[in-house]
Parts: C-alpha cells; structure tokens; sequence
C-alpha cells in the first residue's frame, strides 16, 4: 500500500459500517435527486484551467466589444484564486507552471486592469522569466500573440486555407484528423490567411513576458514528443510553403476561404456552437470578424450567443467553461442512482432516460462517415447538440443505462434508441480492435509531427477506456467472444494494452485508476474469470497504489512521456470510487484494500451528501488541458458504495452489469 502521500485526511472511525453505508447512501441519493432538472437531465459545472476564461476576456477585447467591468472583475478574482504557489498558472490543481497558461492568464489580467506591479503579476513574471518567457508558449498561445500584433506571423507554423482544397488522398486532410482538430483548425485556417489585428482598444501589451524583443520572434522548437526525422522533414515543408504562399493565386484562395466558411457554417451547430467546445467557437466569431461579416449577421450572432452560453457566474467569481456536459452527467447519474436502488430512484431515472431518448443522432451523417460511410447514426453527443460529432463513449454509456433500466423493471421502452446504438457502435470499431471517441482509425501519428501540432492531440486513435466501455455495452447487450468475433476482437485488443505492471492507460480519465476501472469492469461483463492473469495483476496494482488513508489518487502528471510507473497523489473520492468499482469488478469485494477505500468515503462525505474535491481527475488532452468535473464527485462514490452495500449483502446481479 502506497504510504507516500501524507497530506490527505485520515480516515475517522465512523461505527457499524453498514449502518454508516445507508445512511450515507441515502443522503447522497437525495442529494442528486435534489440536483436533477425539471426536465429530467443532469447538468455539473466542467472547470478547465486558467485558458479558458483568460482567452474569453481576450477574445471579447481583440473583438473591441464594450467592457463588461463587473463580469471581468470576478474573472479576475478567479484567474487570481487559481495562480499556483510557483507564481504561474498549472493546467491542474497544484501542478507545475504551464507557460502558456501563464501568458494568457496574465494577460488576461493586465487587460481587465491588474497593475503589473501588483504582487501576483510580479510573481508571474519572475516565474515565467525563470522559464524561457513567453517565447517558449505554444502554437495556439503564438497564434494569438500574432493576432494582437505582439509576435510576427514567421513564429507562427504555417497552414494555407488551401487545405481546404486538398484531395482525400492527401498525407494532410481534414478527415485524418480529429473533430476536436477540424473544429478548431478549419476558422483558424481563415485568421491566419487574412492575418486580422486585434482591436485591443486599451492598447495592453505584454512584451514584459519576453526575455527578448518579440518581433524577433522565430519558429518554435520540436515538441518533447515529436520524432527529430519527421519534424525536420515538415519544417522543411513549412519553409516552403512560407515562400510559396504569397503567390498562390487569388482565385484559389479566394475559393479555398469560401470552402472553410462553408464548412464551419454547415456545423454552425446554433446556439450550441462550432463542435460545442469553446475553441472553435471562439475561432468561428474571429472568422467571421475578419471577414467583415457584421455583429449583426444571424450567423455570427448565433456564433457569439454559443460563447456566452458557457459562462458560469457565481456571486463572487466567474469563468468559462471549456464545454458542457449534460448527456455525460445524466447518464452517469442515472447509472449511480440505479445502483443506489431506493424506491424514489426509479421514477427520476426513468425521466433522465426519457429526456435523453430525443438527444439520440439519427438523421445526421456527421463527419465520421469519412471512416464508416455505411454505418447509420445512433449515437449521442457529450453536448446539450453536437449532431456532427457524437461520441462512442456517451453513447454505450447511455445505452447501458438504459438497457439496465428495461431489465430491472421488466419493459422495453427503450428498445429501438437501444438496436440503433449497438448498430453504431459495432460500426464505429476500428481495425485494431478498439475504439475511438469519435473516428474509426484515427492514426494517422506522422501528423503529431508537423510544427502545428506540438500539443501532440491532433488525432483521435482508439483507446483503453472507451474501447473497454464499447466492450462492456456488447457484453452487457449478451453478446460474447464465443458468438461474436468483435467482441473477442475487444478483449484481444484490451490484453495487448494491459501494461506490465497491471495497469491500463486511461485517456479521458485521470488515469491508470480510470483505466484500470474501465477494463475490469469490461473484462468482467464479458466473462473473464477473476483469476484470469490479468485480472490478476489488475488487483496487485491497485492494491499496491492505495494511499494510506485509504483512497486513492492521481493527477495529471501520470501522462508524462517518460512515465515509469505510479507516483503517489493525494487522495479524491471519484478516483477511489473507481478503484473500488475495479477490484470489486474482479470479484475482490472482500479485500482489505475495498474496506479501507469504503471507509475513506465514508469519513469524507460532506454534510450536503456530496464530497469535496478541487483536485481534477479528467482528461482533455493528455499533457495540454485536463478537466475537472464537478458531478465526479457527486455521483461516483455513491456507486461505488451502493455496489459495496450490494454485493455484501449477496447481491450478485450487482457487478454483472457492463459498468
């Protein structure tokens, strides 16, 4: 057991555990209950990292709006409450200093008003400084330091509007890439062709953060992960394309610009916005700014009224959400309150299900044809609306839920939602055996090597954890390895990704413990036996990670690219609830280490029947953006102990399920 991590609470004699399990069951339930909206749905707060709301501030002054003093005076306060003791901005709690959420939240705060000579600021730029400065930012942080005229475009990785006009054969193509890149990079390709200045009426500059002049500014060095050959050979291709770009000719561009508009507006997606995740929102409202398309234009009002949307304030303190997460949070809730089974639980799932039946993509042949073109739709988004990009992950989720429901009460409301998804599922599976989020074969991995791509998430390849999910759906389904070759295909896939010392990756979730969790619980609905050798050295690392406290934990620092194995992390409850779902997935209900886990969260439940967790145990993109969903820590301890309380008390039906 891992003894490393001192800092979290200790775990506090709570009495008869089975008494303290009821009630804390009971509570909690009612807790969520209380949460539910009056048509069904579940809706949490999703928090990223300082970028967010400081690129949201930005955005509205390289548009020249009018200042809004009271909602950035409490972007502020939250820019401040969120600056690190290292004087920057990390991309999670209490992680090292990221540079370019530094840039940006810095600047951000010098536009809202905060005096450079103001302790925090002065904090920031020593710590910046002692880095690099801003010159080491990222490409997405150099493109909009072009944009408001600090850097020159030569420091900026280039990327003609031609590729819109590209052939599908081409190594570079709109459809190798992921959703998220298309989103984002289709109105960008627009910005960098007609290199719009922001207006920034306040005149705020930030050369301060240089260690240099930054119109001296050149390309940015190779990324820790791209491979020296492959980068060499695109920044060759880059200096080509940089000579040969002022003599494409016009007509070309011109046309090429008409296709990106086209296509962004095509996905426009109402209020909802662009792929519904801020960044490419965001891109679309510049595109159509510097187009000259008018503030009172439908489509760029509609592109700016989706940007507001994702604001949280507070009465004191405000940001911007990176996205939300509605069909996400009610299909989880759901899955927590059927396995909490009180007697008001059912009605209330029943209407969380019935307001996600309509949510279902059935008319819509979004983006990922391109891979599957005789596949039907059937999936549901992450968003409120996202028809072109539904992912597989919510949508086996949901899936299960409802399949759950319909066994439990003996009816079949949902059948048909039910075949429709399973049949989009099957479809979305990728060669190797996995699946993506939201593509099939997404590998292209050359293209992580271009200069643009130094974030390194310009793909969506097929992963542990939603390969585990799809998995556990089919099982869940009754489909099995005997009788269906893409189920064996899955278990053969989850084997070879199982990782030497027991563990598996977990790219949406933070991160070995997700991952971990997913592929028990999928390997256990398709009937592995627990004392398969890999459920085995499944256990053993679980076991072996478990903090002192009892809990577990782990941040996003386990995504780096020299991991060697766990590094110990204070405690939270959505991680510990996970692991808890794992070794019971694997038949260990009755291991020392489940014992100790339940009655870590048993002591730290909170009197509103939630538990507190600041920490953030998600995933946007390894190593670049991580999440922090507040409904975690709402809803999946009550799972875990339901399952507990369950499986205690002979419940065996209770681990059956696919999650």
């Amino acid at each position: 057991m891992n003894d490393a991590v001192a800092s979290a609470p200790s775990a506090k004699p709570s009495g008869s555990q089975a008494g303290a399990l009821d009630r804390s069951i009971a509570v909690a339930t009612r807790s969520l209950l209380a949460r539910q909206h009056d048509d069904g749905h579940w809706l949490f707060e999703l928090e990223a990292d300082a970028t967010i709301p400081a690129e949201y501030v930005l955005l509205r002054h390289y548009l020249g709006e009018p200042v809004d003093e009271a909602l950035e005076a409490k972007i502020a306060v939250y820019l401040r409450r969120v600056q690190g003791a290292h004087g920057g901005w990390p991309l999670f709690a209490d992680g090292d200093l990221d540079v370019s959420a530094t840039v940006k939240a810095y600047f951000a705060l010098k536009m809202i008003g905060d005096s450079v000579e103001a302790d925090h600021m002065r904090r920031a730029r020593k710590a910046l400084h002692a880095r690099g400065g801003a010159a080491r930012s990222n490409v997405f942080t150099r493109i909009m330091l072009a944009l408001f005229g600090f850097v020159p475009w030569r420091a900026v990785p280039v990327m003609p509007v031609e590729i819109m006009l590209l052939p599908k054969w081409f190594p570079f193509h709109l459809d190798k890439i992921s959703y998220w890149s298309r989103t984002v990079i289709v109105p960008l390709l627009v910005l960098m062709a007609k290199k719009p200045v922001a207006r920034n009426a306040k005149g705020v500059r930030i050369d301060e953060l240089f260690l240099e002049p930054p119109q001296t500014l050149g390309p940015a060095p190779m990324a820790p992960q791209q491979r020296a050959s492959w980068f060499w050979f695109f920044r060759g291709v880059d200096n080509a394309l940089r000579a040969l770009e002022p003599h494409f000719p016009t007509g070309m561009r011109r046309r090429a610009i008409n296709r990106a508009v086209s296509w962004v507006t095509e996905r426009l997606n109402g209020e909802d916005g662009l792929g519904a995740i801020f960044p490419a929102m965001a891109n679309s409202v510049m595109m159509f700014d510097a187009l000259g398309i008018p503030e009172t234009d439908p489509q760029r009002a509609i592109a700016r009224r989706s940007v507001e949307k994702l604001l949280v304030v507070q009465a004191r303190e405000a940001y911007c959400q990176p996205c939300v997460s509605p069909i996400w949070d009610t299909s989880l809730v759901c899955h927590a309150l059927l396995e909490a089974g009180a007697e008001d639980t059912a009605a209330a799932v029943r209407k969380g299900l019935d307001w996600l039946v309509p949510q279902q993509v059935l008319d819509v042949r979004g983006d990922w044809i391109e891979r599957r073109p005789n596949a039907r739709p059937g999936g549901w988004a992450f968003q409120y609306a996202n028809p072109h990009y539904p992912d597989v992950d919510d949508t086996a989720v949901v899936a299960m839920a409802m399949d759950r429901l319909q066994r439990t009460c003996g009816r079949q409301d949902y059948r048909e939602a039910l075949a429709r998804a399973q049949e989009w599922i099957v479809g979305m599976q990728s060669r190797n055996g996995g699946w993506g989020a939201f593509d099939a074969d997404n590998e292209y991995y050359y293209l992580n090597n271009i200069p643009f791509a130094d974030h390194g998430a310009l793909l969506d390849p097929p992963t542990e954890d939603v390969s585990a999910r799809c998995l556990s759906m089919l099982a869940q389904f009754g489909e099995t390895a005997a009788s269906n070759a893409m189920v064996a295909q899955a278990i053969d896939y989850l084997r070879r990704t199982q990782l030497a010392d027991g563990s598996w990756y977990g790219r949406w979730g933070m991160n070995y413990i997700y991952g971990t969790w997913s592929v028990l619980s999928a390997l256990n609905a398709a009937g592995v036996p627990a004392d398969a050798p890999e459920m085995r050295k499944a256990v053993a690392w679980l076991a072996k990670i478990e903090n002192a406290d009892g809990g577990w934990g782990e941040d996003g620092s386990s995504y780096k690219l020299d991991y060697r194995g766990y590094e110990p992390a204070p405690s939270t409850a959505s991680q510990t609830a996970w692991a808890l779902l794992g070794l019971m997935a694997a038949g260990e209900t009755d291991h020392p280490s489940v014992a100790r886990g339940v009655d870590y969260l048993l002591a730290t439940q909170g009197d509103d029947g939630f538990w507190n967790e600041p920490r953030y145990t998600a995933t946007g993109f390894p190593r670049v953006f991580y999440l922090r969903y507040h409904g975690y820590s709402k809803f999946f301890p009550l799972w875990a102990l339901a399952r507990y309380r369950d499986l205690k008390r002979g419940n065996a039906q209770a681990v059956a399920w696919g999650m």
